[in-house]
């Protein structure tokens, strides 16, 4: 029986070599000279560091212009609130992985209200689809794709035949 898995991952070496363009950039810009700016990574999380809040919404967008071009999607990016003191601000991107129980729920219901003869069960940080024809797994692939409303980038694999 035909079958595939619906995951939202996240490739840690991609966002890696993002960050290393964007710590490239903001060294070798004109409106960041005598700043200490930097963004670390740490696993998921990237913190960016500098000097004015103005500065972290130039560094918000340099990341979000690395990643995209690293083909990471800005759905799963989680942006918490400022801290701006005296002389430094910081503020932390939450680099969302894997597909929670509450959005689980969501796709699921998605898909059984599409009709489409196929079962889905949720599997941890994954969903598997499973049908008895490729076409219905195809289309149920299709319809999540022009879903609006998920807010995690989904990608298919282990697809089984």
């Amino acid at each position: 029986m035909p079958s595939f898995d619906i995951v939202s991952e996240l490739d840690k070496h991609e966002l890696t070599n993002a960050i290393d363009q964007a710590n490239k950039e903001v060294t070798t810009r004109y409106d960041f000279k005598g700043t200490d700016s930097v963004f670390e990574v740490n696993g998921t999380t990237v913190t960016m560091k500098t000097e004015s809040e103005f500065q972290l919404n130039q560094m918000y967008n340099i990341l979000v212009e690395k990643a995209n071009r690293r083909g990471i999607d800005i759905k799963c990016m989680e942006v918490k609130d400022p801290d701006i003191q005296l002389k430094t601000a910081k503020q932390v991107v939450e680099m969302k992985e894997g597909i929670d129980a509450g959005l689980a729920k969501k796709i699921i219901k998605k898909i059984k209200d599409s009709k489409i003869k196929v079962q889905a069960a949720n599997q941890g940080d994954s969903i598997r689809v499973t049908g008895k024809k490729r076409d219905d797994l195809q289309e149920v692939m299709q319809m999540l794709r022009t879903q609006e409303d998920i807010e995690l980038p989904l990608q298919f694999n282990n697809f089984r035949d």
